[in-house]
């Protein structure tokens, strides 16, 4: 199996995973879920200024649930921008009380106002997860190449528990996450 159908294989299998687990859901428990930043993980964005959240889809986890805590540690918050289609995005300082622009693929994005900002940190959603710090994003290379784009960036996997997997397979261009953020843990890489 090539590493490309192995890759859409294990997708569509972490997304049924995904949307069973987030309907099983209590709705108490779903509400409080990433609205609280863990120690280690505040200590690891002390010395950090601009967090590039996202704007959660479906079941996805809800990184923007982060921005209050974020806000309230004095981070300057950002939200990518999709670019094209070929897989470029960038990041736009974000207000979580100014209204968002829709962008490609049910993607919002803010104003640009005085243009890109480069982040500290990238807080990532992914498919799918393994111990080993390894993303399986959506397919379109978008955080592949905002990773390697901001190669001195703080790179935080959000998902929910439900999507670890094993192994995933790596390509030499996948960057290892350093954090996962799940509801019930912070798994620091190596």
């Amino acid at each position: 199996m090539s590493d490309d159908t192995e890759k859409a294989t294990l997708r569509a299998i972490a997304r049924q995973r995904r949307r069973a687990f987030v309907a099983s859901l209590d709705p108490l428990a779903h509400r409080l879920a990433f609205k609280v930043i863990p120690s280690p993980l505040a200590r690891r964005l002390a010395d950090t200024q601009v967090v590039a959240l996202y704007m959660g889809l479906d079941d996805e986890a809800p990184a923007q649930r982060l921005a209050a805590p974020l806000q309230a540690m004095g981070k300057t918050l950002a939200l990518p921008r999709v670019l094209d289609r070929l897989g470029s995005m960038d990041f736009l300082q974000w207000h979580t009380d100014a209204p968002l622009q829709p962008g490609p693929f049910r993607t919002s994005h803010p104003e640009p106002g005085d243009g890109p900002v480069v982040p500290d940190v990238i807080i990532a959603p992914l498919v799918g997860f393994d111990r080993a710090m390894n993303r399986l994003g959506q397919g379109g290379g978008y955080y592949d190449r905002a990773f390697a784009r901001y190669p001195d960036a703080l790179r935080v996997g959000l998902a929910w528990s439900v999507q670890e997997q094993e192994e995933l397979p790596a390509d030499p261009w996948d960057l290892p996450l350093h954090l996962i953020l799940t509801e019930i843990e912070l798994i620091e890489g190596a």
